[in-house]
Formats: C-alpha cells, structure tokens, sequence
C-alpha cells in the first residue's frame, strides 16, 4: 500500500460523461481534481442518442464546435412506427426550438463521444489514471475523505480529497455500498441489441432521425442511425416477454422480434448484422440521497431510468455540470453542509420525475400521445418540451391532463442530502 503523494480538491470515480463533465468544470474553475477510471478510453458504451437538450451543458463545456465539426450522424427528429408499420409523421424539433442550436441534435458513438468529453476535462486541467478501479472508500469520522484504488501494475494507492464524486453509472458503486440504491416499483425491462450495416435508412433531413418502433405488450425497438453507414437497434420489453417459450439466446430473442414490426423488418432487410448481441436488464432505479458527508452521486449512478426517450445522456451531462460548480461552491467556503446540495438534488429530481411521468404513461398500454393531443391541441408544445430534455418546467396541467387517460406515479420522496452525518460502513 502506498499513497499517492498529492492531494486533490477533488476525486471522482468513473470517467464516462457524467465524470468528464464534472471534472471539465471543476478544472475550469482552476480545482485540482483526479479521475479515476477502471477501463482504458477508447471504450465501447451503449446509450448513443443525444436528445436537444443535450445543447445546453454540451455549449457549457466548450463543446460544441468540435460537436458541429464531427463525423457523428446530426439529428433532427424522432418517428414512432406501429408494428403494423404504420409510421407517424416525423417530430422536427425546429418545429418548437432555434434550429441553429437546441433543435440540431447528434447520434453518437460513445467510445468516440466519451473520448471527447475526457480529452477535454484533460486539457482543462484534470488528472486522469485510466485503468483503475477504485475498491473502497477512506472514511474518517463519518466522512467520506478518500478512496482506496487498484492501479494497472497491481498496487494499491490511496487517493485523498475533501469530497468524492461518485460517477461510475448503473454500477452505481457507492449506492449499492451504502444501501442507498432504491428500485423503480414499475420500470423493469430487459434489452437485447446489436448493430447492423448498409440496412435502411431515410433520405436527407430524416437520415439521423432516433425511431421508436413498437412491437406487442408495449415492447419496443430503437432504430439509431449512426456514422459509418452503422445503425444501432436493439429491442426492450419484459423479460418475460422476450424469453417466451423458453427461449434464452440473445440472437434468438432479436431475430424473432423483427418479424413483430414490419417497418423494422424492411429497414434491416437489405443490411448486415455485424459484431455480437448484447443484453442488459434496464430496470430504473434511484439513490436515497445524492449526498453524504464527502460523497456526492452523479449521473447514472445517482438515477438510472428506462432509456425509451434517451435521457440518459443529456441527465449525465448536466449533472455533471451541476455538480462541479456544486463542488466548486463548497470548497469556496469550505462549506460542505448537507444544505448546500440541497438544490443540486431539488433540481436533478425535478427533472427525473417528469421523465419519470412520462415513462409511465408510455408503457401503459391504454395511453396514446395523440388521445392528449386531439383534446388539448395546446399539449403538444409541453410534450415536445419534455421529450427534448426541457425537464425544468412546471408541467403539473401538463399531467392533470395526462392523468384523465391513464394513472401516474407520484414523485418519489428520493434524492435530498443526507441530513445525518453517519455514512454506512
């Protein structure tokens, strides 16, 4: 065992977007801050559509240029198809946002994506050691003051630092630690997917276009085109719809629910599966807090929701964002009171419960966006709005309405600082 012989103002475990973002703004603000990460960038990721208001931290970052001036597939709409293969009209989003900005979106590759958020948090200034896994927290008094990691060569080090940002995703490390990690009572699918090339795809404005095709028992496939002339497609339902019959391969399952959309089955016809199938279980799940004392959650690891609107991203990145100037906050006054990410909480659960909501009112199979729509024509706006990752806002009309067609989920009292100063061992 050995210490690492410097201090930091900052440690953050997990250098995926939520990890780059924070620690890009934190070495912004002149803090010194160290990454640690178990893999070694590039790395293959799932999680590739960014939804317009990915705009907003991406521009914070500094990233937008290099966004503007990347190979990854622009974005301008969303389709959703009935397995017949009925197909709805596209949602431009510059039907509702400045087309030069929020409404011009990406599909990305993450290796290359994530690549570019930790390259930048490195030219900023942060510290990065790829390659290793961090296997416990240091505590002192009740408080978080460290970590203790493996390093590529096999050695163990300790890292120091007055807080720790926990940014590992659906691992959620510290969460499931803590016994902090809350599973959605309702959000539990399975996903199985993998990518094809040279299949199907649209012409002009609509080639990058994310479509949500939908097969029985409020299943669906996504259809993500990406650069490369590669399309990302996988298919998430329950589990118990997706393994029917007893069956348990993975290429068995996806291949058996192409036959369930048409419009599916004709995009993938005239292309070519390439690399392996994938599965993952996408249930939703949530922290208690997002704070203890030393330890901050961010991210996947503070919240993970179903990715049917592809939020993940876009909730990764501003968390991130939030989180250092949260951080950078606190070191200022050396304040690092429960109440001082009280409002870094308040605002990332805002966020999540009217995503949340709309989740819900997805996968009820009595529920339609067009019965809200022939009702309340105005309703349109505010469901564009939440859809694109507008998530701030007061749509309390927005779900009285919802709620005359199918019930939903009240917001779930998760989230807040921890008030007590005890962490569990």
């Amino acid at each position: 065992m050995r210490p690492s012989g410097e201090s930091f103002d900052a440690l953050i475990i997990g250098a995926g977007p939520a990890g780059s973002s924070a620690a890009a703004i934190l070495a912004e603000h002149g803090r010194r801050v160290l990454v640690l990460e178990r893999e070694k960038f590039p790395r293959y990721h799932i999680g590739e559509s960014l939804i317009p208001f990915t705009y907003h931290p991406l521009e914070r970052l500094g990233l937008i240029p290099r966004m503007k001036a990347s190979a990854f597939q622009k974005k301008y709409s969303v389709l959703f198809v009935q397995p017949n293969g009925q197909a709805s009209q596209p949602f431009y989003f510059f039907n509702r946002y400045q087309r030069d900005t929020v409404a011009q979106t990406w599909q990305v590759m993450r290796a290359e994506f994530d690549q570019m958020l930790l390259d930048n948090a490195r030219a900023k200034g942060a510290t990065v050691i790829e390659e290793t896994a961090v296997k416990e927290l240091l505590r002192e008094d009740d408080r978080v003051v460290g970590v203790r990691a493996q390093l590529a060569s096999g050695e163990l080090a300790t890292f120091r630092a007055p807080v720790t940002l926990d940014c590992t995703g659906k691992e959620a490390f510290t969460a499931v630690r803590q016994g902090w990690r809350v599973k959605d009572p309702f959000l539990n699918k399975v996903a199985v997917w993998t990518y094809y090339k040279g299949s199907r795809r649209e012409m002009g404005i609509d080639e990058g276009q994310t479509t949500v095709a939908f097969i029985p028992n409020k299943g669906w496939f996504w259809h993500i085109p990406l650069h490369d002339d590669l399309v990302s497609i996988g298919v998430v339902a329950e589990g118990k719809y997706l393994s029917r019959d007893g069956v348990r391969d993975a290429k068995t399952m996806f291949d058996r629910e192409i036959r369930e959309n048409a419009w599916v089955a004709d995009h993938l016809a005239m292309g070519a599966q390439t690399g392996p199938y994938f599965v993952t279980s996408e249930f939703s799940f949530h922290a208690r807090y997002c704070y203890g004392p030393g330890l901050l959650l961010v991210g996947d690891a503070y919240c993970f929701l179903d990715p049917v609107f592809s939020s993940g991203l876009m909730l990764a990145l501003k968390s991130g964002v939030m989180a250092g100037d949260a951080v950078h906050a606190a070191l200022s006054t050396n304040d690092w009171a429960p109440a001082r990410f009280a409002e870094y909480g308040r605002s990332m659960r805002v966020g999540i419960e009217n995503m949340r909501k709309l989740v819900y009112a997805f996968y009820n199979p009595a529920f339609s966006f067009k019965q809200v729509i022939e009702k309340y024509p105005d309703a349109a706006g505010e469901i564009t709005d939440c859809l694109s990752g507008d998530v701030d806002k007061d749509f309390s009309q927005l779900w009285a309405r919802v709620r005359e067609f199918v019930p939903l989920p009240e917001d779930l009292p998760l989230g807040a600082p921890l008030e007590s100063a005890a962490l569990a061992p």
